[in-house]
């Protein structure tokens, strides 16, 4: 027989007890924070197709409170293309997202900042990528998939070997 003075796990709004509220995350906006492309060498284009370039890329993600629960991730991209007579393009690009994220523990935030929203974010970067080179005269610079906890934690060991801490 049940004891009706004790309250069932139903009676706490829907939380077992001592469990902690599931984690929301919701992204409220996404947007070009930052575009600059270059084609330094079309009067060298136009003279014919010269040796297959060389293309350089960088990738930083970072991360920034805005509101209590609304926060910024956000993405620097660049790749320069060049081949022996020089810079072929230039293209950099800021990609952000505002997240709203609630009930996250603290200690999960720069994770889930760092590795989450930069992937949610990023197919949508590779497309704006892939027409800024299209439409600058190119063949569409594809990019692959991004590891995004790879890097943070390629990032966690550079800074803890810089610092001499452990992680």
């Amino acid at each position: 027989m049940a004891d009706k003075n004790k309250p069932s796990p139903e009676d706490t709004d829907g939380e077992a007890l001592g469990a902690q509220k599931p984690i929301e995350a919701q992204v409220v906006a996404q947007f070009i924070k930052d575009l600059s492309f270059e084609n330094p060498s079309v009067g060298k284009l136009l003279e014919g197709p010269s040796d297959t370039p060389n293309i350089k890329l960088e990738i930083n993600v970072g991360a920034k409170r805005l509101q209590p629960e609304l926060f910024e991730s956000a993405i620097d991209f660049k790749a320069v293309a060049s081949s022996k007579d020089g810079t072929i393009y230039d293209l950099e690009i800021v990609y952000a997202g505002l997240f709203r994220l609630k009930n996250i523990p603290e200690q999960a935030l720069e994770p889930f900042l760092l590795i989450n929203c930069p992937t949610l974010i990023f197919p949508f970067l590779r497309r704006i990528v892939a027409d800024i080179t299209r439409e600058g005269g190119f063949p569409p610079l594809l990019l692959d998939p991004i590891d995004f906890a790879q890097l943070f934690v390629r990032r966690k060991q550079e800074l803890a070997s810089v610092s001499g801490k452990p992680n």
